[in-house]
């Protein structure tokens, strides 16, 4: 019978990611955040709201579409607003409050029954799990979301920690979505080894074009981070995006990216440098922006670099100056569609 990667001891399991690094060319600490970061990934689908979860961002490219090599550290995941607050939702396809004041109302809910939710339903599945498998993690909550801490077989730069995050939103449906099956980076390098893996609902990769593309146009306005975030993957994982077709594809759908502005335009508005209210609508209809100023690209060009020296990209990765060259040939593809 095979054995269990989770049950050998740490020095196996060190040495079995060892060889997987030598093998795959991603380094061991990375290996080892992936082996949480699935088994997470199968608790929470094998759960009874898992049929309600969509697992989005970096995790759905990589993890379930294996469009983009960069290693997803962490996991952004929608429980349907239909199911956490169908009093104010109803039950259609893709349901957005009628007023400004009705998301307001929309908005203060979930963010009262979010973390209730999460406190009540994710954290005990997940506690429960890491007891019937014996496995050993420290696990907490803060807000909207969970952080799994779990003992490092190896270290790296320290620009990623040996933490994993699983960030819940619950004001969109995640469609549209398919199901996939979600497996550990190491597992293809090593046979008679159980790695853990996921049957999950995934965010269609041309959705996900539109909230990335999205989320760059506001720091482009923005011109400077914000909170720490790392921005410099989205650029990444846009260009990807573009190489698998997915790109265009997503440009072509107008309903689709008309959806993505008009759902943000309600719950993430966002204001520019000058302070003015940064309209969606007009960057998927022709205003698209996706390089910086230059006084933004310095912090921009700073955090590629240190994604690129924690061995996040494994290889895959251009010089900053041409990243943003593709982003711009981009672009201008983006705003022909008017």
């Amino acid at each position: 019978m095979p054995d269990v990667f989770l049950k050998l001891s740490a020095a196996d399991r060190r040495e079995a990611l060892a060889f997987a690094a030598a093998v795959s060319g991603r380094p061991l600490h990375l290996l080892d955040k992936d082996v949480w970061l699935v088994w997470l990934l199968d608790v929470l689908f094998r759960s009874p709201f898992g049929e309600h979860l969509v697992c989005k961002g970096g995790s759905s490219l990589s993890k379930g579409y294996q469009i983009i090599s960069r290693f997803s550290e962490d996991v952004d995941l929608t429980y349907d607003i239909r199911a956490l607050a169908p009093d104010l939702s109803g039950s259609g396809l893709d349901p957005l409050p009628a007023t400004r004041s009705q998301e307001k109302r929309w908005t203060k809910e979930i963010r009262s029954r979010l973390p209730v939710w999460i406190t009540e339903q994710v954290v005990p599945r997940i506690s429960a799990a890491l007891r019937d498998q014996e496995l050993t993690g420290t696990l907490s909550a803060e807000g909207e979301r969970v952080f799994l801490e779990y003992a490092p077989l190896a270290a790296g730069s320290g620009y990623v920690r040996p933490v994993v995050m699983l960030e819940f939103g619950a004001r969109s449906t995640g469609e549209p979505w398919e199901s996939r099956t979600i497996t550990c980076d190491a597992a293809p390098t090593i046979a008679g080894l159980v790695f853990p893996s996921a049957g999950s609902r995934v965010m269609r990769p041309e959705r996900t074009f539109w909230e990335k593309a999205t989320a760059i146009h506001v720091f482009c306005w923005q011109g400077e981070f914000r909170g720490g975030e790392r921005f410099s993957r989205h650029w990444h994982d846009l260009t990807r995006l573009d190489r698998a077709g997915m790109a265009d594809a997503a440009i072509a759908d107008r309903a689709l990216a008309l959806a993505v502005a008009k759902h943000k335009s309600m719950f993430f508005s966002e204001k520019d440098s000058a302070g003015a209210l940064i309209d969606y609508v007009a960057a998927v209809s022709g205003g698209l922006q996706l390089v910086p100023n230059e006084k933004a690209l310095a912090s921009l060009s700073l955090d590629y670099a240190r994604m690129l020296d924690d061995g996040l990209l494994q290889g895959d990765a251009e010089p900053f100056e041409a990243l943003l060259e593709q982003c711009r040939d981009l672009e201008a593809r983006a705003n022909k569609v008017k």
